[in-house]
């Protein structure tokens, strides 16, 4: 199955999706609309709603409900997006300037609050307790999860145990509460309910890992953003974390410098050094490992092309070059 395929398989539903997004950004601010329209048409790989309708359509849910959660879900993380790079200072995103960039930093922090808000009122409008209690425990961890990574900002001494707990909070929650309410909202039975949010979450955490391998691995054009700008920021994610604890002296001592200065004057000398140090390799077979975990979790569904389309996605997740 090519990358396109998945996206192939639930089209018509893609497009009805598009068209709950673009209705629900409608505000009578006009600066809401043009700042939502902006980061909304940005495009990006839309993983999350895709998860939702392939994930509810694997178990036989079809209509407008599920569409609504798809668009829910996106308006939930386009929100997420809008704060984060603000609180990261981020110019650039999926290969444009960011909405803070463009507007500045108090209309990106507004308009994400109005996308949250919305997001809310649409998961209102489906009617189900289990979905809210899901997204809504998923929203707190998301928000602990960026607060966590805050506080861990040019601290050289993270442990890898730690960056598990940022990146399980930051972004496998997304993917978890998309699978598990899409699962919620076909009224699964309790295995394959808990079969869906496992995979869910297994399948964010080896996203998360690849992108942080991208940030060594991959260029400016076809990531999107800066290379480098995890670094720049002084985050420690696994590549470095590993280096401290596994590289020479030398290697350690260079990671510990640059995470604790932040920017990327280094940035040629660290990226041979978490080569040198098998921290890629390292990252890339952990991110195979979840990806495996997923890919099993899928067992507990009847067998369909919806399911076929969330194995290969998984495999696409961890082959990925941006």
């Amino acid at each position: 199955m090519q990358p396109q395929a998945f996206y192939n398989v639930v089209a018509d539903d893609f497009t009805a999706v598009d068209g709950i997004i673009r209705k629900q950004l409608s505000s009578r601010v006009p600066l809401v609309e043009k700042i939502g329209d902006y980061i909304i048409s940005a495009g990006g790989k839309r993983m999350r709603p895709l998860l939702v309708l392939l994930s509810g359509k694997a178990l036989g849910l079809e209509g407008d409900s599920l569409r609504l959660l798809a668009a829910t879900i996106e308006f939930l993380h386009t929100s997420t997006l809008l704060h984060d790079d603000v609180v990261d200072m981020s110019g650039m995103r999926r290969g444009r300037s960011t909405a803070n960039a463009m507007w500045g930093n108090a209309p990106s922090v507004l308009v994400g609050d109005f996308l949250y808000a919305r997001s809310f009122e649409m998961m209102v409008e489906l009617g189900s307790m289990q979905v809210m209690r899901i997204i809504s425990q998923a929203t707190r961890v998301i928000a602990e999860g960026e607060v966590l990574q805050l506080s861990k900002i040019r601290d050289a001494s993270t442990t890898e145990e730690t960056y598990m707990e940022v990146i399980r909070g930051k972004t496998a929650m997304l993917f978890e509460a998309s699978t598990h309410s899409a699962a919620a909202l076909a009224e699964a039975s309790p295995e394959q309910s808990e079969a869906l949010q496992t995979f869910g979450d297994h399948l964010g955490i080896a996203f998360q890992l690849v992108d942080d391998l991208l940030d060594y691995k991959g260029d400016a054009e076809t990531l999107g953003k800066n290379v480098g700008d995890d670094l720049a920021e002084g985050k420690p994610t696994l590549p470095l974390i590993y280096t401290l604890r596994e590289g020479t002296a030398e290697q350690a001592a260079l990671v510990r410098h640059a995470i604790q200065k932040g920017g990327i004057e280094d940035l040629d000398s660290i990226r041979e050094a978490v080569e040198a140090s098998g921290a890629l390799d390292y990252t890339a077979r952990l991110a195979r490992e979840h990806a495996d975990r997923a890919i099993a979790c899928l067992e507990a569904l009847p067998a369909s092309v919806y399911r076929d389309a969330l194995v290969e996605l998984t495999r696409f997740a961890v082959a990925r070059t941006h």
